[in-house]
């Protein structure tokens, strides 16, 4: 079955996650991408953390096929081009004449000078959507520094300094988290801008921040600022909302009880923790009482429920219609059986790999499934057969070759 995007085409010229994961969604709802990459290849072909002795002897029997890269760049084809000989930029050009949406987080200077910049591919396809994403927005003082997700999304946005317990050292994301948010932001406006286009018959210049998606992604400590007031970070023994906190099991394990509206869900979690006496306790009666006396509370709630273990907390919550989130590894979602159900993580079909699984993206199409279509490209590996597509020829891709314009 077709996918819900099939038959657009997406050139992306991105490197690392964001405008990668971007694409890569496109790609699983059938759209067809094109990557286009520096004859030395997109630098996460290249990222890697020192191993330990231990790590480096477990690995000697594994097949690398690059997971980080697999999972940002299955199911498109790639090209490997040398944009800073002219040929190389006529080659973009028919490209961005192909194309319905080009997409990159190259820095915008560095597009300019490549003959990438919206300008001058407007002109090559007037009808062209074209996403850029800088790390801090193209204008005001700082439109020229560059930020991976880590500096520009969490640390700069105010996200790292809310998180923790107050007086904690600020938590680091994880790898790519808040690019794979903007990567998010980024196909609703590229689409959204495909959506006008069909329209009006006009293209777009469509530009996205790593910062200002980590403010709209902490907007809620924004309501406080805007008013006057200072934000304040979540501190567990003095929760100002008991039944909206973190709590710990008798064997380690941790949860987190989600009651967002504490006063229709008191009952249920008084008898879910033996006590349904407190429903009813002048002390804990309604919200503002439980806000008054919520250290006493928190630290008798501590207590009742370190006598059982989460497994056997999970039963009575669930028979009490409590509202929790278990803490879970990695391991434990991946082994998960309602992520399993879920097509959470699906085959990637790499020929070197059978076994080998990628997450998925989150969306699902009921009538027009998404679909993992292959592994990521080597470098370069689809350039003939795409120049071909192009209406080159056998010749003028030899010739290619011999200017260094492709490998």
């Amino acid at each position: 079955m077709a996918g819900i995007l099939e038959g657009l085409k997406v050139l992306e010229m991105g490197h690392v996650v964001a405008a990668p994961a971007a694409s890569v969604m496109m790609a699983d709802w059938g759209a067809e991408v094109i990557k286009l990459e520096p004859l030395t290849g997109d630098m996460a072909r290249g990222i890697g953390t020192p191993l330990t002795e231990e790590e480096k002897t477990k690995r000697q029997t594994e097949v690398n096929i690059g997971y980080y890269f697999q999972f940002l760049n299955r199911g498109k084809r790639g090209i490997a081009l040398n944009l800073k000989e002219e040929t190389g930029k006529d080659v973009l050009h028919r490209l961005v004449k192909w194309a319905d949406i080009f997409m990159s987080n190259y820095e915008k200077s560095t597009l300019d000078k490549l003959g990438a910049g919206y300008d001058a591919l407007s002109k090559v396809n007037p009808r062209i959507i074209y996403g850029l994403l800088t790390g801090y927005g193209t204008v005001g003082p700082d439109k020229d520094e560059r930020g991976f997700d880590y500096a520009a999304a969490w640390a700069r946005s105010g996200l790292m300094y809310m998180m923790g317990e107050p007086d904690s050292i600020p938590p680091p994301q994880r790898g790519g988290m808040m690019d794979r948010v903007t990567g998010s932001n980024m196909v609703a406006g590229v689409l959204a801008a495909l959506y006008h286009r069909d329209r009006t018959g006009h293209g777009q210049n469509v530009e996205f921040s790593l910062y200002q998606t980590g403010v709209w992604t902490g907007a809620e400590d924004y309501g406080a600022v805007i008013n006057g007031r200072e934000s304040v970070k979540h501190a567990r023994a003095t929760a100002r909302n008991p039944l909206w906190n973190n709590y710990q099991t008798k064997d380690g394990r941790w949860f987190w009880a989600a009651m967002l509206q504490p006063d229709l869900s008191w009952g249920n979690f008084c008898r879910a923790l033996g006590h349904s006496e407190w429903e009813n306790d002048e002390k804990y009666i309604n919200n503002e009482q439980r806000f008054a006396n919520r250290e006493e509370l928190i630290r008798k709630i501590d207590e009742i429920l370190l006598a059982k273990t989460m497994a056997e907390w999970e039963v009575i919550f669930r028979q009490h219609n409590i509202i929790y989130g278990r803490v879970a590894s990695p391991v434990e979602v991946f082994n998960d059986p309602q992520a399993i159900a879920n097509n959470f993580f699906v085959d990637l079909h790499h020929p070197a790999k059978p076994d080998a699984k990628v997450v998925m993206t989150p969306v699902k199409f009921v009538q027009n499934p998404a679909e993992v279509k292959g592994p990521a490209p080597e470098i370069g590996q689809h350039t003939e057969e795409i120049l071909l597509d192009l209406g080159y020829t056998w010749e003028d891709i030899a010739q290619f070759k011999a200017k260094n314009v492709i490998l």
